[in-house]
């Protein structure tokens, strides 16, 4: 076979420049990849002190999704009652209600405790300069601090419209009782009386003569028992109202607080604006500077070379003259 003269690639001989090129390694992308700086004490301890303030968060909204479940046990045990006829079954609700509000008060005190050394924390982590004042992690432990206080007096709300409905339920079911038993339709001041003093005989003395004893008292007890299972929650929502008055307070001063904060922001960014007008106004002065400038220079040149040229002719002029 015949092979053309100078058709032939020639082949690089080995260690020539293409064969290093080739068997080069790719370059180290990690090695080019800049590290990121380290961060500062100042960094670093205001992300541990959020940190810390966020897990003490997720345990404030626990303990009040526990209040929430007690609050559901105690409106259904409410419902039942009012189906109840027999002093012992009243008896049995009114305990497991009255744990349930005792359960409901512990929740709301820890919580109480709680949002005040969150305020505390918040104050401290301020003075030591964790966080700047107006700063975005201030304003963050601020608002969520109050939204939680505002939660809490909500929830505590939501068992005084509890105390409301059941006060006004039970003065209905003492209005059936008497109705069942005497056929009679008591007039309102003998039920306030019955209501009040627990006192019942009275109204149901006809009842007694012509019933019997027997079956009259025992819807007496269960009226009694009814009486002092509300009594025992009126004065235990008596304490988780006050708990509300204390975080109606706490919320308004929460808000006016975040107030503060955001009218501090407000009068940086302020003073931030009003430098960058002063400044682009000093570049918009030093730039009308040059272009004077400018203009005058370059006036003066004119009127220099029309002096140079009326001086060379009329130099010229004399000598040719």
């Amino acid at each position: 076979m015949y092979i053309q003269p100078g058709k032939l690639t020639p082949r690089s001989a080995p260690g020539t420049r293409q064969d290093q090129d080739a068997t080069q390694a790719p370059p180290d992308l990690e090695a080019q990849i800049s590290t990121p700086p380290s961060p500062t004490k100042e960094e670093e301890g205001e992300e541990k002190s959020m940190e810390g303030f966020f897990k003490e968060v997720a345990a404030i909204k626990s303990l009040m999704g526990e209040i929430r479940r007690n609050q559901g046990k105690l409106s259904d045990a409410h419902e039942q009652s009012k189906t109840i006829t027999r002093s012992a079954e009243m008896r049995d609700l009114r305990e497991k209600m009255q744990a349930e509000i005792n359960q409901v008060s512990r929740s709301a005190e820890a919580i109480k405790k709680r949002l005040a050394e969150l305020d505390r924390n918040n104050e401290a982590a301020l003075k030591k300069g964790v966080y700047a004042p107006g700063s975005s992690a201030e304003r963050t432990r601020t608002a969520i601090t109050g939204a939680l206080k505002k939660k809490l007096k909500d929830l505590m709300g939501e068992f005084q419209d509890l105390r409301t409905r059941v006060n006004a339920e039970y003065r209905e079911v003492v209005e059936r009782r008497v109705y069942t038993v005497t056929g009679q339709h008591a007039d309102e001041e003998k039920i306030d009386h019955m209501i009040d003093t627990g006192e019942s005989e009275t109204i149901f003395q006809k009842a007694i003569l012509e019933q019997g004893r027997g079956y009259v008292l025992d819807t007496l007890a269960e009226i009694r028992e009814r009486r002092d299972a509300v009594m025992e929650l009126e004065m235990s929502l008596m304490e988780l109202h006050q708990i509300f008055l204390d975080m109606a307070v706490l919320v308004e001063a929460q808000g006016e607080l975040l107030d503060n904060i955001e009218a501090q922001v407000a009068r940086s960014v302020g003073y931030v604006q009003a430098g960058t007008n002063h400044l682009q106004a000093a570049k918009q002065h030093q730039r009308s500077k040059r272009k004077w400038m400018c203009c005058g220079l370059i006036t003066g040149i004119i009127v220099i070379l029309i002096v140079v040229l009326v001086v060379i002719g009329t130099t010229r002029g004399f000598g040719s003259s």
